[in-house]
């Protein structure tokens, strides 16, 4: 139980042993005059720091990571320079390569700006130290505040417009259209019943008088499946569907076809009993 105690306690000692930044110097070097050297006293706060850089001039920062404890060079697995824009809310990451012994060096050319640097404004960007370690606490320092020269806008594709929110789109239907009184409605339904018997009825009358009647036993069959084809076509329009009239009236149209011969049939030799 007490070496187990003692390794606990071992760990968290381990883990509260915390790095530290020594020998931070910054120069800002130009093609034009002496470049200026300026040390750095890092810390966990905001800094009051602040460092400016024009388009033609090269910052090269400097650094080493040390145990706090022993003050001996540490490679950290992780070590990142983060800058961020408070007024805009935009940041970026940058990998900083760290040595064996600890000691660092990163150049920021404005001629040539990083990927990982953000879009700047007239706002400073704050630049942190960021520090990772599997063997000691994770460290952040805030170095200074960076004054660079304010980045042109992106260029806008001419297919940018197309990804805006548009304006919602309102419809205007038309009321829905007003159904004819119902006299009307029956009128027009009995023209269409009535008109084509009726037509039906006087050409057949005024072929002969010796025709038979519509109603007599050979001819009712197929007056009866006329009646039916009528009745098919209502139920079409009150209630059933294409594909129901399709099926049923194929089944009377053949029921048709052999009382319409039946028919004529019995209407030949009628004429020709006459004829004799």
């Amino acid at each position: 139980m007490k070496a187990v105690c003692f390794l606990l306690l071992l760990g968290a000692a381990v883990q509260a042993v915390k790095l530290s930044v020594d020998s931070v110097k910054y120069s800002i070097i130009s093609a034009k005059g002496e470049p200026s050297t300026k040390s750095l006293s890092p810390t966990e706060k905001s800094s009051s720091e602040v460092v400016t850089i024009s388009q033609d001039q090269t910052l090269k920062l400097s650094f080493q990571v040390v145990d706090k404890v022993t003050g001996k060079g540490v490679q950290p697995e992780q070590a990142f320079l983060r800058f961020y824009d408070e007024q805009s809310g935009e940041e970026g990451i940058q990998p900083v390569r760290v040595t064996s012994s600890g000691k660092a060096k990163f150049d920021l050319s404005l001629a040539k700006p990083p990927a990982s640097l953000p879009p700047t404004s007239s706002a400073p960007l704050k630049v942190t130290l960021l520090l990772g370690a599997s063997s000691y606490a994770p460290a952040k320092l805030e170095l200074f505040n960076l004054h660079i020269p304010a980045s042109h806008p992106a260029p806008t594709h001419p297919d940018e417009a197309k990804f805006h929110i548009l304006p919602e789109l309102a419809h205007t239907f038309r009321p829905d259209p007003k159904l004819p009184a119902r006299v009307v409605s029956a009128l027009f339904a009995g023209l269409v019943l009535v008109v084509p018997w009726t037509i039906l009825l006087g050409l057949w009358f005024s072929i002969s008088p010796r025709v038979p009647r519509l109603f007599s036993p050979n001819i009712l069959p197929f007056t009866a499946s006329l009646g039916a084809f009528e009745f098919l076509l209502y139920r079409y329009w009150v209630d059933l569907k294409l594909g129901d009239v399709l099926t049923y009236g194929a089944v009377l149209g053949i029921v048709t076809v052999f009382t319409g011969r039946h028919a004529l049939a019995s209407i030949a030799d009628r004429r020709l009993g006459n004829q004799k």
